[in-house]
């Protein structure tokens, strides 16, 4: 099938009624190699480019008009490319400001390791007012590990607290698990941050329904990520749970996709955004399809 041909297949889709839609998780380009050995010469940003263009393509295509693009800083962020992408295709792509934690602090330059949550917090503050290669980041996004916190954990909620106070942007946080998340949010309302600025991103990782509910309740937003064909009946069910409990409303979805991946011949598996509209999304009922992918992330992040 020509590409075409392809495009106005997908745009025939019943999904297509999900116009002016959100993807609130996606990625257009990660590198893996370490804070401290990470540069932007490590990949030509014309092939990323070309890579990428296609695949945000098909998703325009579907409905979507905003994708929030989740790659931090010293993990292969690069806004100039996202800017290019935007004008391109169309979609809004949002960049964001904050550091990575996750995966024991690989991806944590070492100022972070020696600054104070309130010094980190100022960087982040003045990425927002000044912009980063003239982009405006609209979200704080970090990444912790596992419970108990590791004080380098709770220093980068602590400072995504501080400049959530001040900028208005949300926190989304890569969590691992659902005891990490109660932690992050006490970190956060200590701050006298509401809970609702605070997203719990990979929730899906947590087998525990019964924490996903109690997340909830403390009023943050329960992201369940990374829907794919091999997690399907895993994330339908939590969606269904959500729904049962009656917190719909404070649930969001997405795909952890894409990625053009440094470091690998030709960008690797560039995974593309389109499933969640074309599979995951009629598998759940029709009424709660506008919820998840437009009013719940407009809610999560701001209108735009």
């Amino acid at each position: 099938m020509r590409r075409r041909e392809f495009l106005a297949a997908l745009a025939a889709l019943p999904a297509r009624a999900l116009a002016d839609s959100i993807l609130v998780h996606e990625h257009v380009l990660v590198d893996f190699i370490g804070a401290d050995k990470i540069t932007t010469g490590r990949y030509d940003a014309g092939e990323v480019f070309r890579a990428a263009k296609p695949k945000l393509e098909e998703v325009a295509a579907l409905g979507c008009r905003r994708l929030q693009e989740c790659t931090p800083n010293f993990l292969g962020r690069d806004p100039a490319l996202l800017k290019r992408l935007s004008e391109a295709v169309g979609i809004d792509i949002w960049t964001n400001t904050g550091l990575y934690g996750a995966r024991n602090h690989v991806f944590l330059p070492e100022y972070a390791k020696r600054e104070t949550a309130d010094q980190l917090a100022r960087r982040w503050i003045e990425e927002w007012r000044k912009g980063v290669d003239g982009v405006k980041p609209r979200f704080i996004k970090i990444g912790v590990n596992r419970a108990p916190l590791h004080e380098l954990d709770r220093k980068l909620i602590r400072a995504a607290a501080l400049c959530s106070r001040e900028t208005g942007l949300t926190i989304a946080s890569h969590t691992g698990d659902g005891g990490a998340a109660l932690e992050q949010v006490e970190v956060v309302v200590e701050a006298k941050v509401a809970a609702s600025r605070f997203v719990w991103v990979h929730a899906q990782s947590e087998k525990d329904h019964a924490i996903h509910e109690k997340v909830a309740r403390l009023g943050t937003w329960v992201e369940f990520d990374g829907i794919s064909p091999r997690s399907k009946e895993w994330h339908v069910e939590c969606v269904r749970f959500m729904a049962g409990k009656g917190l719909l409303s404070r649930t969001l979805i997405s795909q952890d996709a894409g990625w053009y991946h440094v470091g690998e011949p030709g960008g690797g598996n560039y995974r593309g955004y389109g499933y969640v509209y074309t599979d995951f999304l009629p598998a759940l009922e029709e009424n709660w399809r506008g919820q998840l992918m437009r009013e719940n992330p407009a809610q999560a992040f701001g209108k735009g």
